[in-house]
């Protein structure tokens, strides 16, 4: 509760020019990224607490870890989002949680083992975003929706299980009303969109074009924060990505930048779409990042890299 109330002020103080304010004074959807720093982009993340801690302690050519340079102010990290809900290493894990769940969580030591990691991971996230406001960001992916509601540009989630419904009740259950109604307002403070000097950051591929005004006043626009979390691979606007990327970074970014995001799994290091320039980097078997410098052109094939071995499947 302390941890969840601290990371959710850090999100109402955020810096103006950082992200600007909505109409009605509060902290839009959209985050400007420092221009001078280098950045690093995560993709979803889906419980894999080793990935994101395996990210903070690693260090650069100085001997710097990711935490040093952020509280410096010498990097920037941006995660798309999807804390919550680990995904095909624990299919066998939700198949027999959804058994206890249908007990009502009588017994629940598997869905113990899901939330262990899910919560763990997301408090190592907010203690960082408490730490570093202006440096580090973790942007709402459809999975940000702990009370596995239909509206407000979220939707009920299932994959091998029904890990909504169960995460949902079982927060309720063992950690009360109080604790889901703050979790809840959590991340409807979290922002949509990161603009960095040549790239764009959200979850998921836009839907069609948003712009600026769009993606500030997110909170009474449903259908952008839909259209930002839930795109499936082949349901965006043709020229959807390019149109965001002329209209937020100039003419030239629509053919030499790029837009990262995550929701759909892939195969090896990324793939792209939209005429190459959206880039998906999830891939739930290996621990994938961006690594942008603020300098030149994005070159996808040295800046998107793979760190780490995974703390509990070993070498991959």
């Amino acid at each position: 509760m302390g941890i969840l109330s601290t990371a959710s002020r850090a999100l109402d103080d955020e810096d103006t020019f950082i992200r600007p304010r909505d109409s009605c004074g509060l902290p839009g959807g959209l985050v400007h990224l420092r221009r001078d720093l280098a950045t690093v982009v995560v993709p979803d993340l889906h419980a894999r607490a080793d990935f994101f801690l395996s990210l903070m302690l690693m260090e650069d050519p100085r001997g710097l870890s990711t935490l040093a340079r952020l509280e410096e102010e010498s990097l920037q990290v941006v995660c798309v989002g999807d804390g919550f809900h680990a995904e095909r290493r624990a299919a066998e894990r939700w198949s027999r949680a959804y058994e206890e769940y249908v007990d009502l969580f009588d017994d629940h030591a598997h869905m113990d083992e899901e939330m262990k990691e899910s919560l763990g991971l997301m408090e190592m996230v907010m203690e960082v975003k408490a730490a570093f406001p202006r440096v580090f960001h973790f942007l709402k992916g459809n999975h940000e929706n702990i009370a596995n509601e239909e509206g407000g540009g979220n939707h009920p989630f299932r994959k091998f299980s029904h890990e909504g419904m169960m995460v949902s009740y079982y927060v309720w259950k063992f950690y009360g009303e109080e604790f889901l109604s703050l979790y809840y307002a959590f991340e409807k403070r979290l922002p949509l969109l990161a603009v960095g000097r040549n790239f764009l950051v959200s979850h998921a591929e836009p839907a069609m074009s948003y712009d600026r005004e769009a993606v500030v006043e997110y909170r009474s626009r449903p259908d952008v924060v839909e259209g930002l979390t839930w795109t499936d691979n082949g349901s965006a606007e043709e020229g959807s990505v390019e149109r965001m990327l002329a209209h937020f970074l100039g003419d030239e970014a629509a053919v030499k930048g790029y837009h990262f995001g995550g929701h759909r799994p892939v195969r090896g290091l990324y793939v792209t779409r939209s005429e190459g320039r959206y880039v998906q980097i999830h891939n739930p078997d290996r621990w994938v990042i961006a690594r942008v410098e603020p300098l030149g052109n994005i070159d996808l094939e040295h800046d998107i890299v793979e760190i780490g071995v995974s703390l509990c499947q070993g070498d991959r």
